[in-house]
């Protein structure tokens, strides 16, 4: 099933967003070490259709921010910065297949097929933990985070927390959902 391309924003939420991602971009300078805000916007107003997916991330409660710049592409790369895992985002499977084989008790989604709805990515579990070297997040919840494929055929998928003052990734059943696990996401810009 192919998922919706996200609605654009209004050119109100637009500035609103825009807004945001700036106040948070310079709260946060440790996430993005010698990156100016002004070459950021410039991507931005680039690439507009990136706004959209941005905007689902914000408006679910991802706090996206600014945490990489890929000098190849000239691409800046954001993460859902939110302390803990996105309030718009929990309680979904995994991915289709995880939520097909529930027989009862379904959540109305799973995590990919709403990552693919936003256009963006689930974090791999490398990217996870490039996240938590800026910062402690997911310390009272937990995020799904990309799985790989052979680990997603016997069954699994993976998801990481912060206890302990540690990082973990761990497993569960592709089709569990819980009221605190949702998902981040990524988006190249």
């Amino acid at each position: 099933m192919k998922a919706a391309r996200p609605k654009k924003p209004t050119d109100a939420q637009r500035e609103t967003l825009l807004e945001t991602l700036r106040a948070r971009f310079e709260q946060h300078p440790r996430r993005h070490p010698g990156v100016e805000w002004a070459r950021v916007r410039a991507r931005l107003d680039a690439v507009p259709e990136k706004l959209a997916a941005l905007h689902e991330m914000e408006s679910s409660g991802g706090e996206p921010d600014v945490v990489g710049h890929d000098k190849e592409t000239g691409e800046f790369i954001f993460f859902d910065c939110s302390p803990e895992s996105p309030k718009g985002r929990v309680s979904v499977c995994y991915d289709r297949a995880g939520l097909d084989s529930r027989k009862e008790h379904k959540p109305k989604t799973s995590a990919l097929d709403m990552a693919e709805a936003m256009g963006v990515e689930l974090l791999t579990e490398e990217q996870y933990h490039a996240l938590q070297a800026l910062g402690e997040f997911d310390t009272k919840t937990s995020s799904w985070v990309a799985t790989p494929p052979d680990l997603r055929k016997l069954g699994g998928a993976l998801f990481g927390d912060r206890r302990y003052g540690r990082v973990f990734i761990y497993h569960n059943g592709a089709q569990s959902y819980y009221g605190a696990r949702g998902f981040r996401a990524s988006l190249r810009v």
